[in-house]
């Protein structure tokens, strides 16, 4: 039974759960947006959440209960790897997350792990059960031990990360600096075998999990997140800005796919005249920089970061064409919230994207990843087509808020924790 002194969960009763992540800003990609969409619709069915979260801290509604877990927050913009950090430290945990960093290595997971760990069995029996936000730091285990079960969430094996990395690199002396920062993943998949249950968002993460991570596939359940049809949905009122394009870059990597869209948005601009907004920020110097500057897109291209949702709706609102360039996505939320906004996609064929969309033309035009050319004709093909981009929006705003909800993915983890108690009672 749950490792309590209150009394016990029934059968699909309200549960006590602690939602674990590393770090919970929505502003920091996905998982952060998971962070607090699910911990919210949690709560509206009855059950009372309690995050543990480190820097950058989430962004949650009323009613979720939070416990911050600080660190030394060596990555904090601006003047990340901050070797001053040193003057913070105070425990051991701190002495070996200043190491990690100064080594080359990402520690936050295990960090995060240990501290969180601390914190979470002093009020053990508060809990029903942990849920880790793919954290898979080693301490994690130490909570399943300590006999409160937990059940974690993969959005996508990093080793398709790594393996990016890796394929991009120019010199090959980089190697094995990106192979010690990702050094984590080896610690994630230990952790993740020795789970009894984990969660993914898509048949493809699920299938990459297992040959990548070696998971087993009966210990995978897949739950769909989504995105919430009320805000997210088209503003009739707001006028289409011809030739508008938009594009969400939660991380500026080779994975995202950003650069190639900045080269199909050059062979766009051959044929008529084309603007890019990127929700998100560039690294100054680095590869999409560069391919602006290559292609003279400097003043066809605009960034915006730090936006709030109702900001990021109304430039869906204004775009004629969403893109989703991606080479790999565990899941594409940014596909769903802009088919939930109900303006023409354009995304690659990577990962689990196809899932999200449907076939080609049910949705969304989907093109292969890394294909400057076959995006730059899709989008051109939409720019031209108002009668198309129209149906398109209508179809993808149908499939998303059917299909791809924050209500059903907090209904369907409800019912995986459920089971999870079941099997460990």
């Amino acid at each position: 039974m749950p490792a309590n002194d209150l009394e016990s969960p029934t059968p699909d009763g309200p549960l006590r759960i602690a939602l674990l992540s590393y770090r919970g800003s929505p502003r920091c990609g996905g998982q952060g947006v998971y962070l607090r969409n699910l911990s919210r619709e949690l709560t509206a069915l009855g059950h009372r959440v309690t995050v543990f979260s480190g820097p950058p801290y989430p962004e949650l509604d009323p009613g979720v209960r939070f416990v911050a877990v600080p660190s030394l927050d060596l990555y904090k913009a601006p003047g990340p790897f901050k070797t001053k950090a040193w003057k913070k430290i105070r425990t051991r945990t701190d002495v070996r997350e200043f190491w990690e960093m100064m080594s080359g290595r990402f520690p936050e997971p295990m960090t995060f792990s240990r501290r969180a760990r601390d914190l979470v069995l002093a009020r053990r029996h508060e809990f029903d059960l942990v849920h880790d936000n793919q954290c898979l730091g080693a301490a994690v285990l130490d909570i399943a031990d300590a006999g409160l079960p937990v059940i974690a969430t993969i959005h996508h094996p990093l080793t398709v990360d790594v393996d990016t990395a890796l394929a991009h690199i120019e010199d090959p002396r980089w190697a094995r600096s990106i192979q010690r920062w990702y050094s984590f993943v080896d610690t994630q998949k230990v952790v993740s075998r020795a789970l009894p249950r984990v969660l993914t968002v898509s048949d493809a993460s699920k299938r990459d999990i297992v040959a990548q991570m070696g998971v087993s596939a009966d210990a995978l359940a897949v739950v769909p997140v989504g995105t919430d049809p009320d805000r997210f949905a088209p503003r009739p009122e707001v006028v289409r800005l011809p030739g508008r394009i938009v594009t969400t870059a939660s991380a500026d990597g080779p994975l995202k796919g950003l650069v190639h869209l900045v080269e199909a948005l050059a062979k766009v601009r051959t044929e008529r005249d084309a603007e890019l907004v990127v929700v998100g920020k560039p690294a100054l110097g680095g590869p999409v920089m560069e391919a602006i500057d290559r292609f003279g897109l400097q003043d066809a291209v605009r960034f915006v970061h730090d936006i709030t949702d109702d900001e990021l709706v109304r430039l869906y609102a204004e775009a004629e064409v969403a893109v989703v360039p991606s080479l790999y996505e565990g899941f594409g939320l940014p596909a769903v919230e802009a088919m939930a906004c109900g303006v023409a996609l354009v995304a690659t064929t990577g990962g689990a994207i196809p899932e999200v969309t449907g076939p080609d033309g049910l949705a969304a035009l989907l093109v292969p990843p890394a294909d400057a050319g076959a995006m730059a004709s899709a989008i051109l093909t939409l720019l031209e087509d108002p009668e198309l981009r129209s149906d398109l929006g209508t179809r993808g705003r149908a499939r998303a808020t059917a299909m791809f909800t924050w209500r059903l993915c907090a209904e369907r983890t409800a019912a995986q924790y459920q089971e999870l108690l079941g099997s460990t009672s």
